[in-house]
């Protein structure tokens, strides 16, 4: 067999899970900081106190093919030589719970926090929380918890309830109330940020760190602004980083709906107007991003969530942190393009797919929710979300016909080839995403012709995520393409979906 060994690997889960509160020394080898799946972490927020680097993050604990956010509690990185090539942490795995913290709160639901420090030299964890016996339509809500120490233990520094929900303070709002990011000033004033899909919030707090002593700002002019907003300020200038998402094919950050990069927006003030800037990280292998940067023994670092943990997924994320420069001949200084990096992975097993060296396109373009490139990235998800298949679905009216080419730079032996289906609706349905009708390969000859191969095993319309291989006639080849006929009559016709589609050489490559 040999369809997607790498996917196959990529899900397999660590049987050495990280459990109960005590703290944990490890070693990082490069990123993800910690890479062996024992502990996912996502939403990283950086804090440095007396030279050393404090990362709080939210534990993913979703099941492997589970498409949701399951965050129950909050955990702590710490390293005092942070390198992104690798260096010495300890991992505190439980930090604080929701409802052990905040007698408001509910169980679970531990989304992205920050803890910064006061003036009075305590540590402020803003946390968004879903709220107990809520009345707002969205029972997300912002609590603040304190303590004298970053890793805690942290106790409520408002048991009256939240300072920001839909319904605090008057008159409330319409937004989800989540992703705070907090700076406090040179001159002591406190700043909070707050909000997420597209709608951004802002207010200055008191000297106490919880109360809100200004109306609320509306934050407009960042372009593709999403959530994740991260506030900080260096030589005078205020910087907003954010997770955005202006998805489309010319899009010079997101290809999918489903995706984000990390871009960024200055301002001379605090709380705004704020000018957009450019992108800094294009998306990551987990369709979410989450930045935080931070100021350590005079390097900068960017932090951030990843799915490249062993096991790792978009519901089972894993931070990283790689190095942040600046190019101050611009005015306001401009943060350059971060270079992802990553640690060292065991080598892939010889393999006779060689799609993956292809360049793939399809002849009709399909919705921003799916992704060409999803077709030879080597990645087939049990329950996969929009961007991990291609698709043809067209929620009025899906097309008969479609098409998808590979093109390689260098003529290529071929002799077999596998097609991974995406489906949500039964064989010969004519709504949804339904197994095709039929399909069939063809190759691009020497006068540039195309011609069918010639198969010895029928093309299988199962859908299942180990598919029987196609053998045919060996052929030498530049390109070939697949023509997938859609299920349906009369005009009416099913999307079909595709995970993966294999071309295999007939001799066993080495990556």
């Amino acid at each position: 067999m040999h369809i997607l060994w790498c996917a196959l690997a990529f899900s397999a889960t660590t049987s050495a899970q990280v459990t109960g509160s005590r703290p944990i020394s490890f070693t990082s080898k490069g990123n993800p900081i910690l890479s062996d799946g024992s502990w996912y972490s996502a939403d990283p927020a950086p804090l440095v106190v007396n030279n050393t680097l404090y990362i709080i993050t939210g534990q993913d604990s979703a099941a492997a093919d589970e498409n949701s956010f399951i965050m129950k509690q909050w955990g702590m990185f710490v390293s005092s030589t942070p390198d992104p090539a690798g260096s010495a942490w300890t991992l505190y795995p439980k930090v604080a719970e929701p409802h052990e913290v905040f007698a408001w709160a509910a169980p679970g639901t531990s989304y992205a926090a920050q803890v910064v420090q006061g003036r009075d030299g305590r540590f402020y964890l803003y946390a968004p929380v879903t709220q107990a016996n809520s009345q707002n339509a969205d029972p997300f809500a912002i609590g603040v918890a304190v303590a004298d120490s970053p890793t805690g233990p942290y106790v409520d520094a408002h048991p009256s309830g939240p300072i920001i929900s839909q319904s605090v303070p008057p008159p409330g709002d319409s937004i989800q109330n989540i992703d705070p990011t907090v700076l406090v000033d040179d001159d002591g004033k406190v700043y909070i940020y707050f909000g997420t899909f597209g709608a951004l919030r802002a207010y200055q707090l008191d000297a106490d760190m919880v109360t809100v002593r200004s109306s609320v700002t509306q934050v407009d002019g960042l372009q593709g602004y999403f959530e994740a907003p991260w506030l900080m300020k260096r030589k005078g200038v205020y910087y907003l980083l954010f997770a955005a998402n202006n998805a489309g094919p010319d899009s010079p950050c997101t290809p999918t709906s489903y995706h984000a990069c990390i871009a960024y927006a200055t301002a001379s003030s605090p709380l705004g107007p704020w000018k957009f800037q450019d992108v800094i990280l294009p998306i990551v292998s987990s369709t979410t991003s989450h930045p935080g940067a931070i100021e350590l023994n005079g390097a900068w670092f960017l932090v951030y969530h990843t799915a490249d943990a062993k096991g790792g997924g978009h519901f089972r994320r894993s931070i990283a942190l790689d190095k942040l420069n600046w190019d101050d001949s611009q005015s306001p200084p401009a943060i350059r393009k971060v270079v992802q990096t990553f640690g060292p992975k065991p080598p892939a097993p010889p393999t006779y797919n060689i799609a993956p060296k292809a360049v793939t396109s399809s002849k009709y373009p399909s919705g921003i929710q799916y992704w060409i490139k999803a077709v030879n990235d080597g990645i087939v998800r049990a329950n996969p979300l929009p961007p991990d298949y291609w698709s043809s679905y067209e929620a009025e009216k899906s097309r008969e016909t479609s098409v998808l080419t590979y093109v390689w730079k260098e003529p290529v032996q071929l002799n077999g080839t596998s097609m991974v289906f995406f489906a949500d609706q039964d064989a010969g349905a004519n709504v949804g995403v339904a197994p095709p009708n039929k399909w069939f390969v063809e190759y691009l000859d020497q006068s540039s012709n195309w011609r069918p191969v010639v198969n010895s095993t029928p093309y299988p319309l199962k859908v299942t995520d180990t598919p029987d291989v196609v053998r045919f006639q060996t052929i030498r080849t530049t390109s070939i393409r697949a023509t997938l006929i859609a299920s349906g009559s009369g005009g009416q016709f099913a999307g079909v979906g595709v995970k993966e589609w294999e071309a295999l050489a007939t001799e066993l490559q080495t990556r």
